[in-house]
């Protein structure tokens, strides 16, 4: 039968006490949660765009169950590496990473950043990125594109005497 058939003084309003309260409890859990979506289901349009926000993000937002202060923005694959890290290392040891590679320092905060022209082919781009953390800091960026957005693969420095990148720290522990 068709609602469009029945005269509407025979519908009868949906009685709500016939609807089961778990899933009343259900519905309301998920919609809880889909307007509670972490920062890391943001997703970047850009190469800019990503680290524009990364660079302005408070690392506070970020879920304490996270690999690192800074997953929202990395790819899945860094932040696989970086959980290995984390899982590899004895308890009360320091990982792979003892520093912000953010900011390529323990301490400070980056100040006048300046997020260059990025080089794109096909999913991957590279970025230069400089700013002032007490000096002048020069960072590279591989960005990936995955889940329909840009993230975080690699961060590099090639300043003093200790260059490194993350994906080379990682790899050396």
């Amino acid at each position: 039968m068709h609602l469009q058939n029945r005269p509407l003084e025979n519908l009868r309003p949906f009685p709500l006490r016939a609807f089961p309260l778990r899933l009343l409890a259900a519905l309301f859990a998920a919609l809880t949660a889909l307007f509670a979506l972490p920062a890391a289901a943001e997703t970047y349009g850009t190469p800019e765009a990503l680290l524009e926000a990364l660079y302005s993000y408070d690392t506070r937002q970020t879920d304490e169950t996270a690999p690192s202060l800074y997953s929202p923005f990395f790819s899945e694959g860094l932040n696989a590496v970086w959980q290995a890290d984390i899982d590899k290392t004895p308890e009360g040891d320091m990982g792979a990473i003892g520093f912000d590679p953010v900011i390529s320092g323990q301490d400070g905060e980056a100040t006048n950043v300046e997020v260059g022209q990025p080089i794109i082919l096909d999913d991957t781009a590279e970025v230069e990125v400089t700013f002032t953390n007490f000096e002048p800091v020069t960072l590279y960026y591989t960005l990936v594109r995955e889940n329909g957005g840009w993230k975080v693969d690699d961060i590099a420095s090639q300043q003093g005497e200790y260059p490194w990148s993350l994906r080379a720290l990682f790899e050396g522990n």
